[in-house]
């Protein structure tokens, strides 16, 4: 077969799905797989939703698109929406979450020209993820992605995640920092959680320093991690919160949430989009949240991410090759002492979609929020089983 005219950007496992429902996939040959990934973090209500499916072919029969240059009540709605879930002042829909980062880091240094820093400079952390456009790209710590990409847009100062020591090495002397941009918990790096108080800390070095602190929740948002942004784990407050993938389930949509002085730094003209915000996304973006709520998903995640986290714990107790079991809500991470990478191959062999992460060596679980406990335990058995037999400890009959 000839290869298709793509460009050649992704390793794909070699399956192609004709349909979804709820927390399976089928393949185009009949087969079904349990999705344990969700789409990487976004089809939180799984596949084929009834509420989504019919606020898209709704709004889809009534108006898709009018552009930015008019009100759209539907856009107000979402607003309003986020404004209530979030406790944020104000927000900018865009497309994705490299388009809301996009936003975050232009807010930070338009906020630092407003204060007379003529080069602001904001603290990342190292191995990150913030996107793949050029900005999110450099915000990023993760080199191997960087490379053959330079130059770098400058202006990002990196620490290392968890390490409050370093942040205020990085405070005392560099006089241009402006924000803190970092994930609540490190997703692509590997499912890193960082120590209680954390958050906290940093909220505390921002409001001495008057920097803004900026939570990437693309990932942990929209009630992955138990609550709807994992910054609800703990009583601060940010300036600007990003949010994208599960907010849409599937249907592209991101926002950038912001809080106090960094709500009021865009202007006309400062920022814009032209698909963002349009009333399909905002009808297909409500849907999804008045779900959420409705249906007790942020509390489900929590319980049941607790309960397949122990339930691993106890199958993997015996296993040398596992490091440690961590996460929280349904953002799930099992971190070997080697690589891995062969893993998210077996496991689709026996039916079941995980991917690897944190340099190969940590199997990613991003279930749907709608999982049932039934499909956890399916869930947890058939990948415990298969470390088992990778580490080999088991035999595979």
């Amino acid at each position: 077969m000839a290869m298709p005219p793509l460009m050649n950007t992704y390793n794909r496992l070699s399956v192609a799905f004709a349909y979804g429902e709820g927390a399976w996939l089928y393949d185009t040959d009949g087969n079904r797989y349990l999705d344990a990934l969700s789409g990487i973090a976004v089809t939180g209500l799984g596949h084929a939703h009834p509420t989504v499916t019919r606020a898209i072919c709704e709004q889809a029969g009534k108006l898709m698109h009018c552009s930015n240059l008019y009100t759209i009540p539907l856009q107000q709605e979402l607003a309003a929406k986020l404004h209530e879930v979030s406790g944020m002042d104000n927000s900018f829909i865009c497309n994705s979450g490299a388009e809301a980062n996009e936003a975050a880091i232009k807010l930070a240094r338009r906020h630092g020209h407003n204060r007379g820093i003529d080069k602001p400079a904001i603290i990342v952390m190292e191995n990150s993820f913030h996107g793949r456009t050029l900005a999110t790209l450099s915000a990023t710590g993760n080199r191997a992605i960087q490379a053959g990409f330079e130059p770098l847009v400058s202006g990002f100062v990196r620490a290392p995640f968890d390490d409050l020591e370093a942040i205020r090495q990085i405070a005392a002397n560099n006089p241009d920092i402006v924000a803190i941009f970092v994930e609540p918990i490190q997703g692509e790096g590997g499912i890193h959680v960082p120590k209680p108080g954390y958050l906290e800390a940093l909220r505390q070095i921002c409001d001495e320093k008057g920097w803004l602190l900026m939570l990437d929740e693309v990932q942990t948002g929209n009630g992955r991690t138990g609550r709807y942004f994992a910054y609800q784990h703990t009583d601060i407050m940010p300036d600007v919160v990003t949010t994208a993938k599960g907010l849409g389930n599937g249907f592209p949509i991101g926002a950038c949430l912001a809080r106090g002085v960094a709500a009021e730094v865009f202007g006309p003209g400062n920022h814009g989009t032209t698909f963002g915000g349009n009333p399909l996304a905002c009808a297909t973006a409500l849907a999804v949240m008045n779900t959420l709520e409705q249906d007790k998903l942020c509390e489900h995640a929590a319980s049941l991410g607790q309960y397949i986290m122990d339930s691993f714990r106890i199958q993997l107790a015996d296993v040398e090759l596992v490091k440690e079991v961590r996460g929280q809500g349904l953002m799930i991470g099992i971190e070997l002492r080697e690589a891995g990478t062969e893993l998210a191959v077996l496991a689709k062999v026996k039916g079941v979609l995980l991917n690897i992460t944190g340099g190969g060596r940590v199997v990613r679980l991003l279930p749907p929020l709608i999982m049932s406990q039934n499909e956890a335990d399916l869930m947890v058995n058939t990948v415990s089983r298969l470390i088992r037999i990778y580490a080999g400890v088991e035999q595979d009959q």
